[in-house]
C-alpha cells in the first residue's frame, strides 16, 4: 500500500510542469490606456498599479502600460478605454465607479495571460483566482464522469492529463488541486515550486480523503439524487472549496475556518450538481 501511494505521488509531481507555470506568470504584455484627460489616465493607472504597492512593484506594473490617446495605433494586448470613446476590438470600457466590470471581463478574455496579468496587477488576482478555481473544479468533475462512463464521454472537454496515468480518482483529483495551488501562487506573485508551496500541498494531501468524507455527509442533506451526478458534484465541491482556501491563504496568509469550509461545501455541492448535469451528454444520463 505504501509503495502504491509513493508511486502515485511521483506521478503527481511528474504531471505538473512548474516551469511552464512560471513561464506563463512571466509572459510579457502591453496595456493601452485610452483617455481624454490626465485625471482619467491617473485613475486607470491607480487601478492597475495602486499606491499600496512598493515603488519597485508599481514601476514594474506601469512599465506594461502606454498612454495611447484617443486613437490607439495598435500593438496592445488589450486597451482600457474611457467611457464615451470609440472602443477598439481589444478594448474594455473603464468605469471609475465600477472598475471590477472591466477587470472581470479582461480576466476572462485572455486565459494565456491571466497569470501574468494577476502577477503584475493585484486588482486582477481575485477575478483570475475565481476563474482558476472554477476551471479546475470543473476538470475534476469531468474526470469523475469520464472514469464512470469512459465509452460514453470520451472527451467532453480536454482534460490536461491522460486518465490512465492515475490508479485512483483521489490521485488525479489531488494532483489537479496541487496544480491549482501552484497556479494560485503564480497569480499572487509568489515563488512557484513544490518546496515553495509545501504548506498548501501538505493541506491538500492531508485533506484528500477528509474533504470527500465531509462532502458525502453533506450530500445526504442535499437532494442530489443517486448515480453519477453526486459523484461529480462531490469532486467539484471538494476542489472548489480547496481553491477558496488557497485563494484566502495567498491573499491574507490564513485558510478557511472549519465553519467557512462547511458552508462553502454545502453551496458548492449544489453548484456541482448543475455543472455535472451540463457535462453529461444525453446518452450518458443515468442519474
Amino acid at each position: 500500500m505504501a509503495l502504491n501511494i509513493l508511486k502515485e505521488i511521483r506521478k503527481i509531481y511528474a504531471a505538473v510542469d512548474t516551469d511552464e507555470i512560471r513561464g506563463l506568470a512571466h509572459k510579457t504584455f502591453t496595456v493601452g490606456l485610452m483617455a481624454s484627460n490626465e485625471d482619467i489616465y491617473e485613475e486607470m493607472e491607480l487601478i492597475l498599479a495602486p499606491a499600496t504597492l512598493s515603488e519597485v512593484e508599481r514601476e514594474a506594473a506601469l512599465r506594461l502600460t502606454r498612454r495611447a490617446g484617443m486613437a490607439p495605433l495598435g500593438g496592445f494586448d488589450f486597451v482600457l478605454c474611457e467611457q464615451g470613446l470609440a472602443i477598439p476590438a481589444n478594448g474594455f470600457v473603464f468605469d471609475p465607479q465600477n472598475p471590477e466590470a472591466a477587470i472581470t471581463a479582461i480576466a476572462g478574455a485572455y486565459p494565456s495571460l491571466e497569470l501574468a496579468i494577476a502577477r503584475y496587477f493585484p486588482r486582477f488576482r481575485r477575478a483570475v483566482s475565481d476563474r482558476i478555481i472554477q476551471r479546475v473544479a470543473k476538470e475534476n468533475a469531468l474526470f469523475s464522469l469520464v472514469t464512470a462512463l469512459p465509452n460514453v464521454i470520451p472527451t467532453v472537454i480536454d482534460l490536461p492529463w491522460a486518465i490512465g496515468e492515475f490508479a485512483t480518482d483521489t490521485a488525479f483529483l489531488t494532483m489537479n488541486q496541487i496544480r491549482m495551488a501552484l497556479l494560485m501562487a503564480a497569480a499572487h506573485d509568489r515563488p512557484v515550486g513544490y518546496k515553495e508551496q509545501k504548506m498548501e500541498i501538505g493541506i491538500i494531501a492531508a485533506g484528500a480523503f477528509g474533504w470527500r468524507a465531509l462532502a458525502r455527509e453533506l450530500a445526504g442533506k442535499i437532494p442530489l439524487g443517486g448515480g453519477l451526478i453526486p459523484k461529480a458534484a462531490i469532486a467539484y465541491a471538494g476542489t472548489y472549496v480547496v481553491g477558496l482556501g488557497l485563494e484566502k491563504i495567498n491573499r491574507n496568509g490564513q485558510g478557511l475556518t472549519k465553519w467557512e469550509r462547511r458552508e462553502a461545501y454545502a453551496e458548492a455541492l449544489a453548484k456541482g450538481k448543475q455543472v455535472a448535469s451540463g457535462l453529461i451528454p444525453p446518452l450518458g444520463r443515468r442519474a
